[in-house]
């Protein structure tokens, strides 16, 4: 929040600088005698909202009526009262509601604009579109804001250009690059902001020639994106810091995010910055390392406000040399710092205290912080942040110390449990006040006990974060009658049964409701049908997704007027879905319905209310007919209509939605007919999943400017490329279509294509030299057609290939050496169903990452490679499916480039294999399988000792060649081995025992070989069919019928054996019993007595008094006996 005001500080100061320049041309041109607005430029106005989506009526002044011609007097637009030009036009969207304008096309009506100087159009949705090159022809412009308005690509050098701008902002995009050298020419800038998500390379020294600024910002903290983005590698800023003493004096703020090589001579300049007070530094990792730097810091705190060093390795050690010569409290102003991201322990919590007075925000998450009970009380703190720490200590006890102050908490990921969060009396309720956020998402809290205890905690909570924990049970009835101040409760991703309490309905204040992925049941929740429910006109979001819900949503759903987001998917709802249901949703941007049993029955000609961004209707009813009210929907980012029902033509207009789309996934229909070729430019390279369809004829040119193009198992006839210019398309999957002819020879076009899959077509001919341009290919498969001729050595170029299937073909030659000397990164090799003669090359074996080699059905000779124990992925016992994962779909600037943001890819890799004498399919077989099949082959020799190493083999097939001698000994080492055939070869010598201690196999077949003797007894080979060890002449014992000489004698001396292992069995059994109880009788008696002098005394006296009792019993009982005969 403090970073919002300074930003708006700098503005005011900035314009009011400028004022001098530009205010008398800022008046609204509604007084008299002022120039109306130039005709180009309202056109330009109009062009622009043309392409825009304005679901808050922002610019509902715009307007072409004739009453309303002057732009001058629109809405958001001012212009010089002389001349009329626009001037200054501020659009930015930082309002209540959020992003209140989406545009997919681009911004290039705005050219018109050429005497403008001022453009905001920060805090929109431009839904990832570059940054035009246009706006450097600005030669007015003097303030620019672009900042966190989802712009992509990289930053425009033209920008350097505008050398009258004081003020410049791309933060908070998602740009990529390096920054423009050209930056450096706007000598009039006074604040710089390019902190964009993925920049990389060196900081141009030339912004260092900057004098007036006082603002600067680059780079941006990737980690907050990658902790929902695990998976994401992003690249930073690196090199030397190229500042120099004398250079950028006035700056008051500086933001470097980066790991820059810093130098001794860098800490100079850093010195005499004497008006800085807010300073940042992170990813930083050679701070810790140096004392010169930690020194300056520590000089200026006293005059910072702000001060921020995450992710700089920094330790206990470091924050004591920083704040040492700090004499007290009242020498420092610090109210922001944020130290997350190193590797601190709770010893630097007392520290921090003595320098504490003004601290209002502290942030430690990401640290080594293992005991809250030292936390101090930061009197004046608001904001603590001590999440991904293992805080499982006591939690919320008087030794956990909180200011009365505080409103935000967060605890993700503390490794915090049940027992650990207590809330100890009513006092602590009465000390949080003005508590209103708590994160506890993302720890091991269990018991639905957590429900009640919140209730003590706090009666002013605005938003709670239970999501990703383990939590049981159901929600109690009480909480939402004791937490009716909540306005949004996130318990998403938990194991909570039941059903949703209509305590719900007490809390009138809640906005947000996410309980997806648990276990709750039931109908639809009552609370929400309650007209008089009084959150109702506020509620905008409910997300209910993968429960166990049950019944028809009810029509009552219409109630919630406000809702922006609504996910139901996931569930076992049914019945229908009309536009009763969603006719009062105006706001309504995101749409989730998928995989319930659903109808979707809108009347005809249906206009709906809202403006979606994501409608998701996977295997919902919707068809047969298309559904036309799509058509109104202008917005759309995403849509997936997959597995619809539909059956019919896609009309001519649907295809024009993508240019505005990211996602469209329309497979697994019965849509039919050709897609018209159209003229359509998709900026946006959207992915496109159109599999298992009816579609036929040609693939239109313009679906190649998609990034991903899915379109298997259709009906296409022809892909041509011919005078493509695209260099857009990653993905290309055109498998088990019907093209037929010689593989286009057009690659060249299309040289940016990750994934090419051409399989189970009618392909013939030779494949095309120009394949051997694709030098990003990843996976290049043309299984299952009629391509001839040899493998072209151009493919040696794709270095980069994982996967290259070329099976069940017509292929011949030899294998080429330079697969395995310059395909390296090989995962899947299959080669299965060709001609290929020759040997095995030696060079196969550098494929250290090969997991599936298939050389099966071919006319391969010679002896097997000794070298085969060089595969090392092969050789390990797992596969480490995380590394294998990221280097599949790898991630970083350049895959932006290729893919847009959201989209990703969505092809996954898949394969048939011989498995367990079957051909089946996998899919992601890079995940699961390693294995080795090079049957049906002519080689000859041994089976090499070496390829009992490869210790992770799943599947091993040899058979059908001429391979002789024996099986060796050491196969039992394959001990992840299933499937094992080795049939129909020239195997001889005995079966090796060892292969009985192979527990993981499933199948063997070693049938048809020279092997002789008995079949070794164990716990396997005897549960075998006869099948896999038939025609072998000389083999014998179970299960074959063929007995082993001398197995009647040892069946009956077998026989007596058991009985008598038997009855030795029993014996053994009862002496051990005697003994033990023996031994346990003995020591449990007299133990205790030989080693306890108090037991033994007790022992002597109750033997004394036994010894007593009895002898006077013994008395009692003989006069007793002399007395019978007189009575």
């Amino acid at each position: 929040m403090n970073a919002y005001f300074l930003k708006t500080f700098y503005v005011v100061l900035l314009l009011s600088s400028l004022a001098s320049g530009i205010s008398a041309t800022l008046k609204n041109s509604s007084e008299s005698g002022e120039a109306k607005c130039i005709e180009r430029e309202r056109q330009a106005l109009l062009s622009f909202k043309q392409g825009i989506t304005d679901d808050f009526g922002v610019l509902s002044s715009w307007s072409n009526h004739r009453n309303n011609t002057d732009c001058c007097k629109w809405k958001h637009i001012q212009c010089n009262h002389q001349t009329g030009h626009v001037h200054l036009l501020d659009l930015n969207g930082n309002y209540d509601y959020s992003q209140p304008l989406r545009s997919v096309l681009n911004l290039t009506s705005l050219t018109h604009l050429t005497n403008i100087q001022h453009l905001d159009l920060s805090h929109n949705y431009f839904v990832m579109i570059y940054i035009p090159e246009f706006m450097g022809s600005f030669s007015n412009l003097r303030y620019l804001d672009l900042s966190n308005s989802y712009f992509s690509g990289r930053i425009p050098s033209t920008l350097g250009n505008l050398l009258e701008l004081r003020y410049l902002d791309l933060g908070d995009n998602y740009l990529w690059g390096e920054i423009p050298i050209q930056i450096g020419n706007l000598k009039h800038l006074q604040y710089l902001d390019l902190g964009g998500y993925f920049l990389s390379g060196k900081i141009p020294y030339e912004i260092g020639n900057l004098r007036k600024l006082q603002y600067l910002s680059l780079g941006s903290n990737t980690f907050l994106d990658r902790m929902h983005m695990e998976n994401y590698i992003s690249d930073s800023l690196s090199g030397a810091i190229p500042f120099r003493k004398g250079n950028l004096p006035l700056l008051r703020t500086l933001r470097l995010v980066g790991n820059f090589d810093i130098k001794v001579k860098d800490v100079q300049w850093l010195s005499t910055l004497y008006c800085l007070t807010v300073l940042e530094l992170s990813s930083l990792h050679s701070l810790k390392s140096s004392r010169q730097w930690l020194q300056t810091i520590s000089k200026i705190i006293p005059n910072l406000i702000e001060l921020r060093l995450v992710d700089c390795n920094l330790v206990d050690n470091d924050i004591q040399s920083l704040f040492h010569s700090q004499s007290s409290n009242n020498s420092i102003s610090l109210t922001i710092l944020d130290l997350s991201f190193n590797m601190l322990t709770s010893s630097t919590l007392p520290l921090l205290f003595n320098f504490s007075l003004h601290l209002q925000e502290l942030y430690l998450s990401h640290n080594n912080i293992a005991s809250p009970s030292l936390c101090p009380n930061f009197s004046s703190l608001k904001i603590l942040d001590l999440s991904y720490n293992n805080l499982a200590l006591l939690m919320f006890m008087e030794n956990f110390n909180i200011s009365s102050k505080l409103q935000k908490l967060h605890l993700a990921k503390c490794s915090i449990m049940d027992r650990s969060f207590l809330v100890s009396s009513s006092s602590t309720m009465n000390s949080l006040s003005s508590f209103l956020y708590l994160d506890l998402s993302d720890n091991l809290l269990k018991s639905s006990s957590i429900f009640p205890r919140l209730s003590n905690l706090t009666t002013n909570l605005r938003t709670l974060y239970l999501d990703y924990n383990l939590l049981e049970g159901s929600i109690p009835h009480e909480f939402g009658k004791a937490m009716s101040s909540l306005e949004n409760l996130y318990v998403s991703n938990n194991k909570l049964q039941g059903k949703v309490p209509s305590s719900f309905g007490s809390m009138c204040r809640l906005q947000r409701l996410d309980l997806s992925s648990n276990r709750l049941h039931g109908k639809f929740p009552s609370f929400i049908q309650n007209s008089s429910w009084c959150s109702r006109h506020i509620f905008r979001v409910f997300n209910l997704s993968y429960n166990q819900f049950t019944g028809n949503i009810p029509k009552s759903i219409r109630l919630l007027s406000e809702l922006e987001f609504l996910s139901l998917q996931g569930n076992s709802l049914e019945g229908d879905v009309t536009e009763s249901h969603l006719s009062n949703f105006s706001k309504l941007l995101s749409l989730y319905l998928s995989h319930n049993s659903l109808s979707l029955k809108f009347v005809s000609g249906w206009v709906p209310p809202f403006q979606l961004r994501f409608l998701f209707l996977a295997s919902c009813k919707i068809g047969p007919n298309f559904p036309s009210w799509i058509q109104t929907q202008n917005s759309l980012i995403q849509l997936d209509i997959s597995d619809n029902e539909l059956n019919d033509f896609v009309p001519e207009w649907f295809w024009n939605k993508l240019q505005i789309l990211y996602t469209l996934n329309m497979s697994h229909n019965n849509l039919i007919g050709s897609i018209p070729n159209l003229q359509l430019k998709l900026r946006l390279r959207p992915s496109i999943i159109l599999n298992s369809n009816k579609f036929e004829g040609k693939v239109p040119l313009f679906l190649l400017e998609a990034s991903e193009l899915l379109l298997s198992a259709n009906k296409f006839s022809a892909f041509l490329c011919v005078n493509v210019t695209t260099t857009r398309l990653a993905t290309l999957d055109l498998s088990a279509n019907q093209i037929k002819g010689q593989l286009p020879d057009c690659w060249k076009s299309i040289n940016r294509l990750m994934f090419l899959d051409l399989s189970s077509n009618q392909l013939s001919g030779k494949i095309p030299i120009s394949v051997g341009t694709l030098v990003k290919l990843e996976a290049l498969v043309l299984r299952n057609n009629n391509l001839t001729g040899e493998l072209p050595s151009s493919l040696k170029n794709c270095n980069n290939l994982i996967m290259l299937d070329v099976s069940e073909n017509m292929l011949s030659g030899p294998v080429p050496p330079w697969v395995g000397e310059s395909m390296q990164q090989l995962i899947v090799l299959i080669m299965r169903g060709n001609q290929f003669s020759g040997n095995i090359p030696l060079h196969l074996c550098y494929l250290k990452r090969i997991q599936l080699l298939d050389l099966s059905r071919n006319k391969m000779s010679q002896e097997i490679p000794t070298c085969l124990n060089n595969l090392t992925a092969l050789s390990q016992k797992s596969i480490d499916r995380a590394e294998t994962e990221s280097r599949v779909h790898w991630y970083n600037t350049t895959y932006y480039e290729i893919y847009n943001f959201f989209g990703g890819s969505y092809y996954t890799l898949h394969i048939t294999w011989m498995w367990k004498g079957v051909e089946r399919s996998f899919t992601r077989p890079e995940l699961i399988l390693q294995s080795i099949d090079f049957s049906c082959n002519n080689l000859t020799g041994e089976m090499p000792k070496e390829m009992t190493y490869m210790l992770g083999l799943v599947s091993l097939n040899l058979s059908r060649n001429k391979l002789s001698g024996e099986i060796p000994l050491e196969i039992g080492n394959l001990g992840s081995l299933d499937s094992l055939d080795l049939s129909r070869n020239h195997f001889s010598g005995k079966i090796p025992s060892t292969l009985s201690n192979i527990d993981r196999l499933a199948m063997i077949d070693l049938s048809n070989n020279n092997l002789s003797g008995r079949i070794p007894w164990g716990r396997q080979l005897q549960t075998f069919n006869v099948s896999s060890f038939e025609g072998n002449v000389d083999l014998c014992g179970k299960p074959l019928e063929k007995s082993c000489p001398g197995d009647e004698t040892v069946v009956k001396s077998k026989g007596a054996e058991v009985q008598d292992e038997d009855h030795s069995v029993f014996y053994e059994a009862l002496y051990m019993s005697l003994g033990l109880g023996f031994f346990t009788g003995f020591w449990g008696l007299l133990g205790p007595l030989l080693f306890w002098k108090s037991w033994r005394m007790a022992y002597l006296r109750f033997l004394n008094r036994l010894m007593d009792y009895v002898s006077v019993m013994v008395e009692v009982n003989i006069g007793r006996c002399q007395r019978w005969p007189k009575d």
